[in-house]
């Protein structure tokens, strides 16, 4: 049952309403599904959907795995790509990725379902416990890897492999990075980012240092003086500002931290929703904002873009799945001020907007809508603290196509490089091939010393 109560509160539903609202999103597959599902794959030699992954993982191979009964080896397939292929399985926009590639959209209008595979597989592989690999003989080379997130964990478990030492630093009280924090409650359900991170530490040769924040704790130089490499993993920390009146007021909070603190919250129940919400955004954080408030019992929950439907970062599909939540989505309109009334927000003044010759523009109209709670989900901006002489450009990372950075022995990877898509599956193709830069490097070294020798 809703509580109409206004203002930002918790226990706006029974609990009962809350466990059926945070139910898993794509409900795992049992063994017949899954069987009958890879029987759709046509098996494509040089196959689109191969090449439409970040991580280029094999495709057809581990369906064909599923489909002659061997999940274990499906998911090796899928590992030896992408190490962090459990939670991609659940989280990355397949819709428009693999299974946009797939022929049988043709066919049929109905891809194969991979992601649903992918998951069937790798939980196959993490419930039995099956670790594929080993750590190679130590090399006593050490990297520094900053950020415990997809593109972190991914370049410290491929130098694991490899046979180097390997220390993370981060900041948060976990390690996972935007696995842990970032992602909608009801697309991880079952503490797979955890066990992901478990998982990757059993190969040994990495530790994990929590609590560490490069400029507050270490600088870029300090890691260089003493690692032999360094990957920079450390994704976006900075929320961008409204810039707008009343954006101080009790009510007006960032999107991330919601999408955090529900994520970590052992009751959901007890995070704090208001009945009328505006979400300011139109990528999937936005989205993601937006449904979890209606999922906590939120009346009234309103996205506001300023741009139109096709402009919106957040995929086709999801839109969807906000509108099937009871969320509205209202296109053409941008925060003009946020109005306040005993210090608390009761509603935000839009401005409606228009495109003329090829610019965003206000059209001068006005509008007001009525709210207790507003999210700003405008994005994030990369904090460069501690970074020393690194080069930026548009605030990001310059990195080369290995991730190499503008300074020696130094690797970029994820959200913080220029070009970075704020997708998991590609921080961990980026973690994973900077990995493979650095190893190159140190055989190189090895091999010149030899020589010399």
């Amino acid at each position: 049952m809703t509580n109409p109560a206004p203002g930002i509160r918790p226990g706006r539903l029974d609990p009962q309403s809350i466990e059926a609202n945070f139910s898993d999103l794509h409900p795992a597959y049992g063994r017949h599904e899954a069987l009958v599902a890879s029987d759709r794959c046509y098996f494509c030699y040089d196959a689109p959907c191969m090449t439409a992954c970040p991580t280029s993982i094999d495709i057809p191979l581990f369906i064909r795995q599923i489909s002659t009964g061997n999940p274990i080896g499906a998911a090796k397939t899928i590992f030896d790509q992408n190490i962090l292929g459990g939670m991609c399985a659940r989280v990355c926009p397949t819709e428009t990725l693999c299974e946009q590639a797939c022929v049988r959209n043709t066919a049929e209008e109905k891809p194969v379902e991979i992601g649903r595979l992918q998951r069937y597989a790798t939980d196959a592989a993490m419930a039995a416990n099956k670790q594929f690999y080993t750590r190679a003989e130590p090399t006593h080379r050490r990297v520094a890897v900053i950020g415990a997130g997809p593109a972190g964990l991914a370049a410290a478990h491929r130098l694991a492999m490899k046979g180097h030492q390997v220390i993370v630093f981060d900041a948060r009280e976990k390690a996972g990075g935007l696995n842990e924090y970032g992602i909608a409650a009801y697309k991880a359900t079952d503490s797979i980012a955890q066990r992901e991170v478990d998982y990757i530490l059993e190969i040994g040769g990495i530790e994990i240092r929590i609590g560490q924040a490069l400029g507050r704790d270490f600088t870029l130089g300090e890691l260089t003086a003493n690692f032999d490499a360094v990957f920079l993993g450390v994704g976006l920390g900075s929320v961008n500002s409204l810039g707008v009146d009343g954006e101080d007021l009790d009510g007006v909070e960032d999107a991330v931290d919601f999408i955090s603190d529900l994520r970590q919250a052992t009751n959901k129940g007890e995070v704090s929703i208001g009945r009328r919400v505006v979400v300011l955004g139109g990528g999937m954080t936005a989205i993601d904002a937006a449904i979890q408030s209606k999922l906590l019992g939120a009346e009234e929950v309103t996205i506001c873009y300023r741009r139109g439907k096709d402009q919106m970062n957040a995929s086709e599909f999801e839109q969807d799945l906000a509108a099937s939540k009871g969320v509205t989505i209202r296109h053409w309109l941008a925060p003009k001020s946020i109005i306040g009334k005993d210090g608390k927000v009761a509603g935000i003044e839009v401005a409606y907007t228009a495109i003329k010759d090829g610019k965003l523009v206000s059209t001068g109209e006005v509008g007001m809508i009525a709210a207790d709670q507003i999210f700003k989900a405008i994005g994030q901006k990369f904090d460069a603290t501690g970074l020393d002489a690194l080069k930026l450009e548009g605030g990001r990372i310059v990195v080369d196509a290995e991730g190499r950075t503008s300074v020696e022995g130094v690797w970029a990877g994820g959200d913080c490089i220029v070009g970075g898509e704020d997708l998991t599956v590609t921080a961990v193709a980026n973690g994973r091939d900077a990995a493979e830069s650095i190893d190159r490097q140190f055989a190189a070294g090895r091999a010149s010393s030899a020589a010399v020798a």
